[in-house]
């Protein structure tokens, strides 16, 4: 009765029994998991926050494929005035109610059933699903660490087929906080011209540098067709308001041509409603009050994890250079899941196993550093406490 593209094992692993498990016995867990910002005890403005989604122009039904020209304006002033982009134009951008429609857009645009996508890896696991539902197949390129994450040229070639229709990127990756680096940029570009390919970069967690250095975006990228997403999911920490874009850069010829198939795909679905278009430029501007008090947070745990770290040694972390996770490698005694499992049940402590992450080997957890201070402290304390027995 039901299509093979949503036959996915739908069991619960052993990490989600255990959680439920140790919820019902009653113990407090400090949960290392956590990427929900609006329950990270930030603080929001609330007041303008509500008072945005009270536009009397919501009334009014106003579809317009491409979103609001306010809003997309709105975004124009956030790569302008963030990014220094001062060129975009507003008809080669296009909003979506979150980068995961965004993905499930371009992938309409450029695959027919049984194409090609080669994806990072290690990288976010939501990608299975999105490609799942859009019948497209998603082909793996190594990031390598080696003082630092980077990807893997050589493999990159090797992946081509001819179904091959673009190459996702993640700037900076999701867990492994790696940025894509200007030399790197360079080679993504000639690649996607020596082999006809679609560059997709996902720019979600673009504002949040930890040396709060301003990273190129890819929203310029003027030498290959390129689709960037992104949205106020992460910009704003506003997971909640469901506003997220496409902004299409390229050679001309190919941007207009895919801007206008979009336009249509948009045009089928019209997903994005008019108090949140209305909200945008307010919602973009929470950015500044929100922003500086997350990486404050994720600087000093990530200074607190430094600081446990240097009293032991069997744990390491490796190098991170922006969002909101830190990568712990751990000795191998068991699978990354087993361990997790351990840990959850021994020191009430959740993390996330790198398996969950595609890692290629054991020995890897991944840490939320948007957990609040004194618990991401007292969490640390315990998984090293653990690991080092």
């Amino acid at each position: 009765m039901f299509s093979d593209r949503t036959n996915w094992k739908l069991t619960r692993n052993r990490l989600t029994e255990t959680l439920e498990e140790v919820r019902s016995s009653g113990a407090h867990i400090l949960d290392l998991t956590i990427s929900n910002p609006t329950r990270a005890g930030l603080r929001y403005e609330e007041s303008v926050l509500l008072q945005s989604l009270a536009s009397p122009q919501a009334i009014d039904y106003d579809p317009q494929p491409k979103g609001l020209t306010s809003a997309r304006a709105a975004v124009a002033a956030y790569y302008r005035t963030a990014h220094g982009i001062h060129n975009l134009d507003l008809e080669h951008l296009l909003l979506t109610t979150s980068t995961s429609e965004g993905y499930s857009f371009v992938f309409r645009l450029l695959c027919n059933p049984g194409d090609e996508l080669l994806v990072p890896k290690p990288s976010y696991p939501l990608f299975e699903f999105l490609a799942d539902l859009q019948d497209v197949r998603l082909v793996p390129y190594p990031l390598i660490y080696d003082h630092g994450w980077q990807m893997d040229f050589p493999s990159l070639p090797q992946a081509v087929t001819e179904r091959t229709r673009g190459i996702v990127v993640v700037h900076p990756n999701n867990p492994t906080g790696s940025f894509v680096h200007a030399h790197e940029h360079k080679f993504l570009n000639r690649f996607c011209r020596d082999h006809g390919l679609a560059l997709i970069a996902d720019e979600v967690f673009l504002d949040y540098a930890h040396d709060r250095a301003e990273h190129q975006s890819f929203a310029a990228n003027a030498d290959a067709l390129t689709f960037t997403l992104s949205g106020v999911s992460k910009i704003s920490a506003l997971p909640q308001m469901k506003v997220a874009w496409i902004v299409t850069s390229g050679p001309a010829a190919k941007v207009e041509e895919a801007q206008s198939r979009l336009e249509v795909i948009s045009d089928t679905y019209l997903s994005m409603n008019a108090p949140l278009q209305w909200a945008t430029p307010v919602l973009l501007e929470q950015r500044k009050n929100i922003q500086q008090q997350l990486l404050n947070r994720v600087l000093a745990n990530l200074e607190e994890l430094d600081r446990q770290l240097a009293a032991q040694k069997a744990c390491q972390r490796l190098d991170v250079e922006g969002g909101w996770y830190a990568v712990l490698r751990v000795p191998v005694t068991q699978t990354d899941e087993e361990l997790a499992v351990d840990l959850l049940r021994r020191k009430s402590v959740l993390v996330h196993p790198g398996h969950f992450y595609d890692f290629p080997s054991d020995g890897y957890l991944v840490l939320s550093l948007i957990a609040m201070e004194k618990e991401f402290a007292e969490a640390v304390k315990r998984v090293l406490e653990m690991m080092n027995l």
